[in-house]
């Protein structure tokens, strides 16, 4: 009868596993928060987060939000992570934690709370820390993200009336409202300085069919009565001319062309 011989592990080779066990342990991350309390470790997170280390926060906030769970903390630990992540620039993660904040208390006092900072976070979406030198106007990026925002603030302004956020909220809604219609002028403006003159008179003319009593309606005019200039359309020209000067009998773009445009208030925040 024979027997199976069992096969040694060589030294050198027991030797390096055992050391490969000492390097991971090694390397495993220590939990620092073990045996805080929730509020201890809330306290922590605000203060990396006053300091300005979102970076650090956000992690605080998740341990929070699994040792509190339940209570009014775990909520405002929530709150507070989107905030944190939006200010280091996670933004699709702000709005995914925001998402799922207003999903799971939707009975929430912070409600609308929830709902401006979602609205905030998609106004300033992809702004770029470098765009004060390029002077980019939201109406100049894609719109996706400002009309994501105008429906965040419509349902604050919608739902919670008298909310302390409502006011702002419904000062960005027009800026948005007059973004929207100035995109279509920025497109009318950029087909006009192509020489694709009847392309640009089109899309003015959309912005004005579009949206109502908001200023960039003042611009597409304006471009129309370029437009038409440079087709030899005269009496069209002239036509649109007056209803330009009807309406904004001071109107700068007469005088100083496409050069009036100014600076959005929203650069000021």
């Amino acid at each position: 009868m024979f027997r199976a011989k069992l096969s040694v592990v060589p030294r050198w080779l027991a030797l390096a596993a055992a050391a490969g066990l000492m390097a991971g342990c090694s390397t495993t991350k220590v939990d620092e928060t073990v045996g805080w309390s929730p509020n201890r470790i809330y306290s922590e997170a605000k203060d990396e987060a006053d300091s300005g280390a979102f970076d650090k926060a956000v992690p605080l906030y998740e341990k929070l939000e699994g040792r509190a769970a339940g209570t009014p903390l775990a909520q405002q630990a929530q709150l507070d992570k989107a905030y944190a992540q939006y200010k280091n620039g996670d933004k699709v993660q702000a709005v995914a934690t925001l998402d799922r904040f207003m999903k799971l208390h939707p009975a929430s006092p912070a409600m609308d709370y929830a709902l401006y900072m979602k609205g905030i976070v998609n106004f300033n979406d992809d702004l770029g820390m470098f765009s004060f030198l390029t002077r980019q106007d939201l109406s100049e990026r894609d719109q996706k993200a400002a009309k994501e925002s105008f429906l965040s603030f419509k349902e604050l302004v919608t739902r919670f009336p008298e909310s302390r956020y409502t006011p702002d909220a419904r000062e960005r809604m027009n800026y948005i409202v007059d973004s929207l219609a100035q995109y279509e002028v920025h497109v009318a403006r950029y087909y006009y300085s192509r020489g694709a003159y009847l392309a640009a008179i089109n899309r003015a003319q959309q912005a004005i069919t579009d949206y109502r009593e908001v200023p960039a309606i003042e611009e597409a005019l304006y471009v129309m009565v370029r437009s038409y200039d440079a087709l030899g359309m005269t009496q069209l020209r002239d036509d649109t001319q007056r209803v330009l000067t009807t309406n904004y009998p001071k109107s700068v773009y007469l005088s100083e062309g496409f050069r009036a445009k100014s600076d959005p208030w929203w650069k000021l925040w």
